[in-house]
């Protein structure tokens, strides 16, 4: 089905060659975005992607390595203490604790993650220790805590921010869980990059949904879920509603749709068209997918409008807003 597709694509772009204007829009959008696309880039998700990024950008100037990169560069985002979605500072689950995600992966497969993990700053660090020290991929709640003081991490002192804390007294007046689409328009962090010599590597960390079941797992440690990387074909990270994430298998899929020869801009958006047939309630479910290819070039698209973008690459730093199916 893929050879069919692909001979299909080739076919029409080659007798829009012959007959000028054919493919209208379509075929300047193709060349742009092959003009524009660059490496090394850093993609990274929400508004708290523009710090993330300079961080991660400076990084790989002075060291060259992506996966320092990209880990550093989301740390920032852990260490924001005006952030409510990312790191120790974030809003609680129902119980009133806060409960880390994180995971990290290279282009040749290597990756590691925590989830349900309490007490620790940097959970992207823990996942990368994981990744590079230990024969697994993903260790949970104690265990991940046990790890990290076995590593020489800081435990910090459970208790929730000043911020958090008024949300959850807030909460508990009714104690309801309803998400909110685009709450602060902020969101789990998810970050890509490739550098000049085309590797690639991505990392993801949240504190998962506000007043969520105590032990609930979102897509972010999910290998596949929340974020894949593959040297050989891009990278894709997810934020939104992470069970709508899972059902999909989101990131693995936009980079197995890019490997079939899609682009980072069709792949996002086969994707969510996908979610949305898996899950009832859509109008109250938001989702958003960022992905970039091997040769540079990237996309993004979201169930609801909302959802944008930091890019940063050699000579320019932007937020750009996502287009949505809704």
């Amino acid at each position: 089905m893929s050879d069919r597709r692909e001979f299909l694509k080739k076919s029409i772009l080659s007798s829009a060659l012959v007959i000028p204007g054919a493919l209208g829009t379509s075929l300047e959008g193709f060349a742009k975005t092959k003009k524009e696309a660059q490496k090394p880039l850093i993609l990274s998700t929400w508004n708290h992607g523009m710090a993330a990024n300079d961080k991660a950008w400076e990084v790989l100037e002075s060291t060259g390595n992506i996966v320092d990169a990209v880990e550093q560069g989301v740390k920032v985002t852990e260490s924001d203490l005006s952030n409510l979605s990312v790191g120790l500072q974030g809003l609680p689950d129902r119980e009133g604790i806060v409960t880390l995600d994180a995971s990290i992966m290279k282009g040749d497969g290597s990756c590691g993650s925590v989830c349900f993990v309490r007490q620790v700053k940097h959970p992207i660090t823990l996942a990368r220790k994981v990744m590079e020290d230990t024969p697994h991929v993903m260790l949970a709640g104690e265990g991940a805590r046990q790890f990290a003081i076995q590593e020489g991490f800081p435990i910090e002192k459970e208790e929730l921010s000043p911020k958090a804390a008024k949300a959850y007294e807030n909460w508990k007046v009714k104690s309801e869980y309803k998400p909110i689409i685009n709450i602060e328009n902020h969101d789990t962090i998810g970050m890509i990059g490739i550098d000049e010599n085309g590797n690639m590597a991505g990392s993801c960390t949240t504190s998962g949904l506000s007043y969520k079941m105590h032990g609930r797992v979102g897509d972010s440690p999910i290998i596949g879920a929340g974020l894949y990387v593959d040297n050989e074909v891009g990278a894709a990270t997810a934020t939104g509603l992470g069970e709508s994430i899972i059902k999909i298998c989101g990131s693995f899929l936009i980079v197995e749709l890019m490997r079939q020869g899609w682009s980072p801009q069709e792949a996002c958006e086969e994707a969510v068209k996908r979610l949305i047939s898996k899950n009832k309630g859509i109008e109250n479910i938001q989702a958003g997918f960022l992905a970039l290819n091997k040769d540079g070039e990237y996309g993004a698209y979201a169930v609801h409008p909302g959802f944008n973008f930091a890019r940063h690459q050699r000579g320019d730093q932007s937020l750009i807003d996502s287009k949505s199916k809704f």
